[in-house]
């Protein structure tokens, strides 16, 4: 279905509880809130927690996933809670074949799984479905973090080239991920990985 490398072990991950679901949205995105109305399309949602906070906050969610166990606890997430919002089984670097159009885009984690191939297939897919002047909010590990443990590090460079063509970057802030307390074999800098938070807007008039 997907394009996506190691869909194996994604799938391992969510066998048990995946390192990266900490039960909440990582605090970058949470101080991020108050500038994303509207329409959102959470990408790459997980288990669904980004997606509950915001529509919690009055916007209309849909997260997305390319495995289905992440969206089955997702949707049993939002049952739980009494929330309103959808989930679907999709492939991020399949965007371009839809017809939906939002205001803005989450990304906490997604981006930096992707080939440099699936990058661009993504990236041209967001420009499909944000509307102009609509936003990504996205958070990625950073090249700074040392090692290799994890996902592929990307560097400052490197995202402003994947929206080079078509877009405006906001800005690209250094953060850090949380992680799970519980994993005591990871070794990850101390106060979690190093990340780059970037806010990119699509050209055009909203």
């Amino acid at each position: 279905m997907s394009s996506i490398p190691n869909r194996s072990t994604f799938e391992a991950a969510y066998s048990g509880v995946a390192p990266w679901d900490i039960g909440r949205p990582q605090k970058r995105l949470i101080d991020a809130a108050d500038q994303i109305r509207g329409s959102v399309l959470d990408a790459g949602c997980g288990t669904g927690d980004i997606s509950l906070f915001l529509a919690g906050r009055g916007c209309t969610v849909t997260g997305i996933d390319y495995l289905d166990e992440p969206i089955r606890r997702a949707k049993l997430k939002a049952a739980d809670r009494g929330a309103t919002m959808t989930f679907l089984v999709q492939d991020a670097t399949k965007l371009t074949e839809w017809n939906e159009q939002f205001d803005n885009t989450v990304d906490s984690g997604l981006f930096h799984v992707f080939s440099d191939d699936d990058r661009r297939k993504y990236v041209a897919g967001l420009a499909h479905v944000l509307k102009p002047g609509g936003r990504v909010f996205l958070m990625c590990f950073s090249a700074e973090e040392p090692g290799t443990q994890g996902p592929r590090r990307i560097s400052e460079q490197e995202l402003r080239d994947a929206f080079a063509q078509g877009w405006q970057i906001e800005s690209i802030e250094p953060a850090r991920f949380e992680v799970r307390p519980d994993l005591k074999d990871l070794n990850f800098s101390e106060g979690g990985p190093k990340a780059w938070f970037a806010t990119i807007r699509r050209s055009g008039s909203a």
